[in-house]
């Protein structure tokens, strides 16, 4: 979808973005007033009816079309979008990461498990730009990931989320949506000093993309509430859609079912395949082994900082390495 067409449905067109901006103010000052931070930040609760503002939101298909991502993606899909080559990480004598070597495919949701110490988190944080590797190469989409600073990671197309949910309290849902949309605006700081013509386009974009995000991951209604109010299954929903408003080619998912009741995990999984099906690819790293066995394409198996099995979830399943891995080794086994 281009972002520049004026149609019903673009998210990008200049009188929706409009319409969505003002509706939104006009809810925030007639629930609370005018205050010295403005009508958008929210000490208490409103609820948002989404087709009262964006009355195309009603319509789950609109809601995907305009989620979808439409950046040009040089994979194929089925092709590797990444791939780790002997990727080692150490931090001084410790070795937290040993010769790893996979790939992520376009499309795919691959899964990244093993036992609390194995290594996954940090796997994850080498490939999103926390830690360099100590050798080895990441290479994401065709491009070797040498020596890129987070915001530049995140500008080619990888974004997560965390262990620990990590949103702006102060700031609404909506609000913590629209930063993410910012990692792909090109306004300058003058021009957003001098409220120039692209600034305001790309203004009203982001709310229109950050209503639909927050429709497209079902916390919509929730749209004008403070992130620190919001239930936690929401904020962790919240979170996602704000890495998703980055636009990004791989979604990273760490540990997003912690602390989860099990029909918040169900739900969950529902949220990822809808992700996956909507065009996006999804890294995720999970202890829950029903939710990594019920929605991931494929399993990688890490076990003391090196990768023990790869393959589909009923061969990780039955795999003796794995088993072995989370369950242990009977004494008579090793004798």
């Amino acid at each position: 979808m281009s972002r520049d067409s004026e149609s019903e449905h673009d998210p990008g067109a200049v009188g929706a973005g409009a319409e969505v901006g003002e509706e939104y103010r006009h809810m925030s000052e007639e629930a609370y007033g005018e205050g010295p931070v403005g009508p958008m930040i929210l000490d208490e609760a409103v609820t948002v009816d989404v087709s009262d503002v964006m009355p195309e939101l009603a319509d789950p298909e609109v809601v995907a079309e305009i989620v979808a991502p439409t950046r040009e993606i040089e994979a194929s899909v089925g092709e590797p979008l990444v791939e780790l080559d002997k990727v080692t990480v150490k931090f001084g004598g410790l070795t937290a990461l040993d010769g790893v070597t996979f790939t992520i495919n376009r499309g795919e949701i691959l899964g990244l498990i093993g036992p609390n110490g194995a290594g996954k988190t940090t796997c994850f944080n080498a490939m999103t730009g926390v830690y360099r590797p100590t050798s080895g190469t990441v290479t994401f989409d065709h491009q070797v990931m040498a020596k890129l600073k987070r915001n530049q990671i995140t500008r080619l197309g990888i974004a997560r989320t965390f262990q620990n949910v990590r949103l702006f309290g102060e700031m609404t849902a909506l609000e913590n949506v629209v930063v993410g949309t910012d990692a792909r605006h090109r306004t300058s700081v003058p021009g957003a000093t001098f409220r120039t013509p692209r600034h305001r386009h790309e203004e009203r974009d982001a709310i229109d993309r950050g209503m639909a995000l927050l429709e497209f991951v079902g916390v919509g209604g929730r749209a004008t509430e403070k992130a620190r109010n919001l239930p936690y299954g929401d904020q962790r929903r919240l979170e996602i859609a704000r890495a998703l408003a980055t636009e990004p080619k791989l979604l990273c998912l760490d540990e997003p079912a912690a602390g989860f009741n099990p029909a918040e995990k169900v739900a969950l999984m529902d949220l990822i395949r809808k992700i996956r099906a909507d065009g996006y690819t999804v890294l995720l790293i999970e202890h829950d082994m029903r939710l990594v066995m019920g929605v991931t394409d494929r399993i990688v198996v890490l076990e003391f900082g090196k990768k023990i099995a790869e393959g589909l979830p009923n061969e990780i399943r039955d795999n003796p390495a794995v088993v072995a891995a989370y369950l242990g080794v009977p004494d008579d086994a090793t004798a």
